[in-house]
């Protein structure tokens, strides 16, 4: 029986593949398992709830088995839509074995506005291996021939510990704006989980052994969130807009014990280049909270915390006066 126009699945140990051939068009989507930090995003942005999370087990307070993304084929329509907005670069969609993002292409879901941006000028040479070493994703390296540092931009996951790392000599845009708060006295007690699963390393373990919070480097994604085992709980309420002049309302879901999560993720607003489309302002709704007045943590005082100089690896108080360096 001819399986063409018919949505195709495979699954091994690292990595998820979509595949439907159709007469003239050949999409094929993969996500890279080992990649993947189950995070909030794709569930949250897919049009048709597609996505969803499967395994994720603790084990004495430690991740024994990370939770992953799992996708309904029935479901998928290879919109695009999770490819654009996964923070780790772990989903690959191609047509006819080019690159290629639906919703991009027709102009449904914007480019996002991030970036990282090295000043050879500004850095300080003697940290090139502090530096190196300190990206969690081990994107940055050392071009002999161009006498300079470089990044792999596609999986870059804009952690910004280069910035702190490099005194400022990086520079780096991320694409959401928000906040993370860690509630430790909330924690089950000697649980980890949420350390272990962090792709930036914003949430680790001391020296002391204790969850530790480095809120600069947090990048939104929620998995945090998601293996925590204490589970937000939702309820449903009506959400009535206004799309391209037609009301629409849609019954949404909402977090209700907020105050009791260990851990907490916002995100309030996200750069984006101009779009005018009902299929982003639908997913905006699902993804940001609506805090217009927030402000993000400004970068020069970042570059200033004592606490994220800490967080990274190999960092030796080096004897600077107390007054020099600001606390968290």
């Amino acid at each position: 029986m001819s399986t063409r126009g018919k949505m195709q699945k495979r699954v091994n140990e690292h990595e998820l593949v979509l595949e439907r051939a159709m007469v003239t068009r050949h999409y094929v989507m993969t996500w890279d398992l080992d990649r993947c930090v189950g995070c909030q995003l794709g569930a949250l942005v897919c049009p048709k709830e597609a996505i969803s999370h499967t395994g994720g087990q603790i084990e004495d307070g430690h991740v024994l088995e990370k939770l992953l993304v799992d996708v309904d084929p029935e479901k998928c329509v290879m919109c695009g839509m999770c490819e654009v907005m996964c923070p780790t670069s772990a989903i690959t969609l191609t047509i006819n074995g080019e690159r290629e993002n639906p919703v991009l292409v027709n102009e449904a879901f914007p480019h996002l506005i991030q970036s990282t941006e090295f000043n050879k000028e500004a850095f300080d040479w003697s940290k090139k291996t502090f530096v190196i070493d300190n990206c969690p994703t081990e994107v940055i390296s050392y071009d002999e021939e161009a006498e300079t540092l470089v990044v792999d931009d596609e999986y870059c996951v804009r952690c910004r510990q280069c910035e702190i790392a490099s005194d400022g000599a990086f520079h780096v845009v991320q694409p959401w704006e928000g906040k993370v708060e860690l509630r430790r006295e909330k924690c089950v007690e000697g649980c980890f989980a949420c350390a272990d699963v962090c792709p930036t390393r914003a949430l680790r373990i001391n020296n002391e052994g204790d969850l530790k919070l480095a809120d600069y480097y947090c990048i939104k994604c929620g998995a945090c969130m998601q293996i925590c085992p204490i589970q937000a709980e939702v309820e449903e309420y009506e959400d009535t807009f206004e799309s391209h002049g037609v009301t629409k309302t849609i019954v949404r879901e909402r977090i209700v014990n907020r105050e009791d999560l260990p851990i907490w993720v916002e995100r309030w607003r996200i750069k984006h280049e101009p779009v005018k489309s009902g299929a982003w302002i639908e997913a905006l709704r699902k993804m940001a909270d609506e805090q217009v007045g927030a402000i993000e943590i400004d970068s020069k005082r970042a570059l200033k915390r004592r606490d994220l100089l800490e967080a990274l690896l190999g960092y030796k108080v080096s004897g600077e006066p107390a007054g020099e360096m600001e606390e968290a």
